[in-house]
């Protein structure tokens, strides 16, 4: 559905919400072993998510490394999906098409309306700290 880059800046956040502090920071070769990503691909994405530290926090020096504020855990899924440029994803025709309405639908508009709902709703509503917790409590991996 995502692109590589959202999948895997979903992935890393959810794992660096799992194992960071801000007195332990990550590494990217940590997180991009933990996460099975290539490590030169997930420094672009952290890069991405840590921009004016919002998402993602990183401190550079000898015992720099990435790391995700309490406050930040809190943010809801599509706080991620947005950081990376991708709403028109969940928002756009399921096939693509730029005319595609209520007006003018095209043949899976009506049953992709609902899912798309469905899908907004759960990005809107699950926080990335809630995830992270699914992995600890080991109801969920990410690897």
């Amino acid at each position: 559905m995502f692109s590589k880059a959202t999948e895997y800046a979903l992935r890393a956040t959810i794992y660096i919400a799992q194992k960071s502090t801000e007195e332990k920071k990550l590494s990217i070769d940590e997180i991009a072993n933990a996460i099975n990503t290539p490590k030169a691909f997930t420094a672009k994405i952290l890069q991405i998510l840590s921009k004016k530290n919002t998402l993602i926090s990183s401190v550079r020096g000898p015992n720099g490394g990435y790391f995700i504020s309490d406050k930040a855990k809190k943010l809801p899924v599509i706080s991620i999906i947005l950081k990376m440029g991708e709403r028109d994803i969940i928002d756009n025709c399921v096939l693509g098409l730029k005319k595609c309405s209520e007006k003018d639908p095209c043949p899976m508009h009506h049953q992709y309306k609902k899912i798309k709902e469905d899908l907004i709703h759960l990005f809107e509503s699950k926080s990335i700290e809630q995830l992270a917790k699914e992995i600890d409590k080991g109801k969920a991996v990410i690897s």
